[in-house]
């Protein structure tokens, strides 16, 4: 973590500001605790990741591998306390995502020359900015193309292995926490450049756009998806379509460009293993906020 970063976060529970206690730093911090000092909480950053979550006994609990992977990577004492106190606190009978989670962040860095990543490149090529976000980063490839044309980027995501290699892409200018969109660390931080790629399956679609639209007072939005949303159990419980995403953009005080007022089909092909492939057909949409 940047400790200049400290200026841009908050805590996502209270939206308090938070205090930096280190406990090992090189060119950034790659142990230590951010401190909310209005309700306590504690943010561990191992290996360089800061966790900000809002219950991270509840983050754990559904990967409880990863847990014992960080307290593994924990060098300073009072940390790998803190990791294993919450390891005894987990809930037992949840799903584990670990390996999941880790198998997508290999996935998508596999897959990172995508052609669909040339179109969104293609685009961001046009857009200048001060502070910009990316929602759902992964692994920090449309970030690494933000950081060119802005300032400073943040990207966020749930996953740690996911942020622990866009980390590595050591941008001077550019930071990764793990985060939930819907819960995120940025307190009323506006932003000129806003991503949302491929998410709305996964975040209630409806919810995201309310979250992007306060986050920025006039920008850009670039958002897409292919709108598969079958995923049983895990599966948002209000979709939209092509026109409903438009519509509900318009309800924020987006303009939709020229581009992008049809919906389109960007070829998004994941090689998932030797014989397997994914194929999608992505919609994405250029949006202004004046």
């Amino acid at each position: 973590m940047h400790q200049s970063s400290l200026n841009f976060i908050f805590c996502v529970r209270c939206n308090g500001p938070l205090e930096l206690d280190v406990f090992s730093c090189s060119d950034e911090i790659k142990e230590g605790f951010l401190l909310c000092k209005k309700c306590d909480i504690l943010y561990p950053i191992v290996s360089g990741v800061a966790i900000l979550w809002n219950d991270f006994v509840s983050y754990l609990s559904r990967r409880k591998k990863l847990g014992g992977q960080l307290f593994n990577e924990a060098k300073n004492s009072k940390l790998k306390s803190h990791i294993k106190k919450t390891l005894s606190e987990v809930e037992k009978n949840v799903e584990d995502q670990t390996l999941i989670e880790k198998r997508w962040a290999t996935i998508y860095q596999n897959n990172s020359k995508s052609k669909f990543y040339s179109k969104i490149k293609s685009i961001l090529n046009q857009i200048e900015s001060d502070v910009s976000l990316e929602h759902g980063c992964s692994i920090g490839t449309i970030s690494e193309h933000m950081a060119k044309t802005s300032n400073q980027v943040f990207g966020i995501d749930k996953s740690f292995f996911a942020i622990k290699t866009a980390k590595e892409k050591k941008l001077s200018n550019a930071d990764f926490f793990v985060a939930d969109s819907l819960l995120h660390p940025f307190a009323n931080q506006k932003f000129g450049l806003i991503l949302a790629l491929n998410l709305l399956e996964i975040i209630e679609p409806i919810d995201l756009i309310k979250t992007i639209s306060s986050q920025m007072q006039k920008g850009y939005l670039i958002i897409s998806d292919p709108y598969d949303f079958d995923r049983g159990k895990n599966s948002v419980k209000h979709t939209v379509n092509e026109k409903e995403l438009r519509d509900e953009l318009k309800k924020y005080s987006f303009s939709i460009s020229s581009d992008t007022k049809k919906e389109s089909f960007i070829p998004w092909n994941l090689q998932i293993a030797k014989r397997t492939e994914l194929k999608y057909l992505v919609d994405v949409v250029l949006a202004k906020k004046l």
